[in-house]
């Protein structure tokens, strides 16, 4: 694996040959379900265990039991990622709101502007909070959580999206800082 297209940082990344059994199958599945192997795990792959970390709680955020659909997850990891201006999350997540949603068009106003786009006043609710949350938490009151509640999220639910917005904090932030590469791939998919 090429460094110069992952991440602008000396990391020891390794080759895929170079990696363990299980992560080489994880890696394969990757590339089987999503015709590539998304460059966020290729650059973890130099830290086995954040690999681990970052991919447990990925999945059990983005894929586990919940409320939330996979379509309005994705849609919350855009918009934190719009507000933190975070290119390889915009671009990734952006391009699973194409797909998920059949809708070009939505995709891009996620990435754009989401309060442009025609969304359920639940989707609304979500978004309005994971822009505020990502923007100005400390702003965060007991009327915001009761909005979300109005729009009918269960306070587990409420717990799932604030869990979601943290991550995409925190993942965008180590992207941003690393300057890590998007996939070529994701920029021509459901256009």
């Amino acid at each position: 694996m090429s460094n110069n297209n992952v991440v602008a940082l000396d990391l020891p990344i390794p080759e895929i040959s170079d990696l363990p059994e299980d992560t080489q199958k994880y890696f394969q599945i990757c590339q089987e379900k999503l015709g590539m192997i998304p460059n966020v795990l290729t650059a973890y792959s130099q830290n086995l265990k954040q690999l681990e970390g970052f991919t447990k709680l990925y999945n059990e955020l983005m894929l586990g039991e919940g409320e939330l659909s996979k379509l309005e997850r994705e849609m919350v990891a855009v918009v934190v990622s719009s507000e933190n201006k975070c290119f390889y999350c915009l671009v990734a997540h952006g391009a699973a709101v194409r797909v998920l949603s059949g809708d070009p068009t939505l995709g891009e106003h996620m990435v754009m502007n989401y309060r442009t786009a025609s969304l359920e006043p639940r989707q609304r609710a979500m978004l309005d909070f994971a822009s505020q949350l990502t923007r100005s938490p400390a702003t965060v009151t007991e009327s915001d959580i009761q909005t979300l509640r109005d729009a009918g999220l269960s306070d587990r639910a409420i717990w799932d999206l604030s869990n979601l917005i943290g991550f995409y904090n925190m993942s965008n932030r180590v992207a941003i800082a690393s300057d890590m590469k998007p996939n070529p791939e994701y920029h021509s998919q459901s256009r």
